[in-house]
C-alpha cells in the first residue's frame, strides 16, 4: 500500500512538470526601434483642493 501511494505520487509531480514545462509561454527579444525624432506631450496635472467633512456625531 506504501508503494501504491509512493508510486502515485511521484507520477502525479511528474504530469505535474512535465505540464509546467509545456505551458510556459516563449518570449522573443525584440529590437528596440529608435525613433529619429521622439515626440513629448507635457500635460498638467490638475487636482480638486481637498474639503474636509465633519461626520455627524453618533451618539455612542
Amino acid at each position: 500500500m506504501l508503494l501504491t501511494i509512493t508510486l502515485t505520487l511521484s507520477i502525479l509531480v511528474a504530469i505535474n512538470f512535465l505540464l509546467l514545462f509545456f505551458s510556459c509561454n516563449k518570449t522573443t527579444k525584440r529590437k528596440a526601434i529608435i525613433e529619429k525624432n521622439p515626440t513629448f506631450t507635457v500635460t498638467k496635472n490638475t487636482t480638486k483642493p481637498q474639503t474636509s467633512t465633519q461626520l455627524a456625531p453618533t451618539g455612542s
